[in-house]
């Protein structure tokens, strides 16, 4: 009998009156408008890139620097598989050139947000249209993430210099969205030590982010010389004992989504601790304040964790048995938060540059992006359509 990735039990799941299911009428109405976004934002950003939070609901341009830059490419190639329109192919397809250059001359590359920009601009136009260029970036990508292996440890070191004791060691959440560009990786080249690194650090994950009562930490600490386990501490979240929004909704996406790659059944019963927790924390309408130590009164929303955790109760649910009873919760749940983020959280009449969901918060500590739109948060959005309208393979 395999031995279980977290000692956390799973919460019943609470009785709660989700809205109905979007029918098809609705997602469409839905995805007409998001298509109409990026349309409005394509003639406007050009070869940039919309910075990571917007201002007063617009983004600034950037060029190809941040770690959040894949979101937008990523957005283009969905609008390319739902639509087949070559003026979103040609888009994405200058991105990947310029992904291309980024992580050829190491431009901020330095971090493991490598997975969030490859994954979705240079995988997904490999996986689409057989892309070598895009290819070759990606493997590239994997290559440098590799490079923040700490082997004792077994994890792959979140940012900073991976020399200094005082930033050496530190994993967060966030990375198993960026574990996929590993098992992608070890699939194209036969190597198994890509395989090897992201088995290991899900493991980490799983075993020390994830705390007993099914919430998370954002970041834990490792002793790199010995590997051993030193303490939990927050980032973004409100306190280092509270729980992160955003980050539990990382959590619900991606053990998943690791799953799909490793077939380790174990990460689908961390999902549900995680998913359970996030789901019996929300306020009435299923949208999570921006730490899940709110559940009411004046704090903020955070309107991209809402995105984020119903791509991944979509994509835990596809992998549960048929009779599993959490299945449907999981379903329903999903569909209730597009359905509200849709009616109650949608730009619709956006100026050029502008957002698409509203209320969002990028960093409340540091006080960035504060009840503003957030470019992960559009992309999440926009995924959780397609994998509600059609049998969608992730660019993960």
């Amino acid at each position: 009998m395999s031995v279980p990735l977290t000692t956390a039990a799973t919460e019943p799941l609470a009785a709660r009156a989700w809205p109905a299911a979007p029918g098809n009428a609705e997602l469409d109405l839905a995805i007409g408008r998001t298509l109409a976004s990026i349309d409005r934002n394509l003639r406007h950003f050009g070869a940039d890139f919309p910075a990571p939070s917007s201002t007063q609901s617009v983004y600034p341009a950037i060029g190809n620097i941040e770690w959040t830059n894949g979101f937008w490419t990523g957005m283009l190639w969905l609008a390319y598989e739902v639509t087949g329109a070559a003026r979103y192919r040609e888009a994405a397809e200058g991105h990947v050139r310029s992904f291309h250059a980024r992580q050829q001359e190491r431009h901020n590359t330095n971090h493991h947000d490598l997975g969030f920009l490859y994954s979705l601009s240079c995988i997904a136009a490999h996986k689409l249209t057989g892309s070598e260029i895009a290819q070759e970036a990606a493997m590239g990508a994997a290559r440098l993430l590799m490079e923040r292996y700490q082997a004792r440890a077994g994890i792959i070191q979140a940012w900073g210099d991976l020399n200094d004791p005082e930033q050496s060691g530190r994993m967060i959440i966030d990375c198993n969205l960026n574990l996929p560009l590993l098992y992608w990786a070890g699939e194209q080249s036969g190597d198994p030590s890509f395989k090897a690194a992201a088995d290991s650090h899900i493991a980490a994950a799983a075993r020390h982010i994830v705390r007993p009562d099914g919430s998370t930490f954002h970041t834990f600490f490792f002793d790199t010389a010995t590997g051993a386990p030193r303490h939990g501490k927050t980032h973004q979240g409100y306190s280092d004992d509270s729980c992160w929004a955003r980050g539990q909704a990382w959590g619900i996406s991606g053990f998943p989504l690791v799953y799909r790659h490793n077939g380790d059944a174990r990460l689908l019963d961390v999902a549900k601790v995680v998913a359970n927790y996030y789901l019996n924390r929300l306020p009435e309408d299923g949208v999570s304040y921006w730490d899940l130590i709110f559940t009411s009164g004046p704090e903020e929303r955070d309107s991209s964790a809402a995105a984020i955790a119903a791509c991944g109760l979509l994509e835990l649910a596809r992998n549960l048995a048929q009779d599993d009873p959490l299945r449907a919760a999981y379903e329903q749940a999903a569909a209730g938060m597009v359905h509200v983020l849709s009616e109650r959280y949608l730009i619709t009449d956006g100026a050029p540059g502008s957002g698409l969901l509203k209320h969002a918060v990028y960093h409340k500590p540091n006080k960035i992006g504060i009840d503003e739109c957030t470019i992960w948060g559009d992309y999440f959005y926009f995924e959780a359509l397609v994998r509600m309208t059609r049998n969608w393979q992730p660019y993960w």
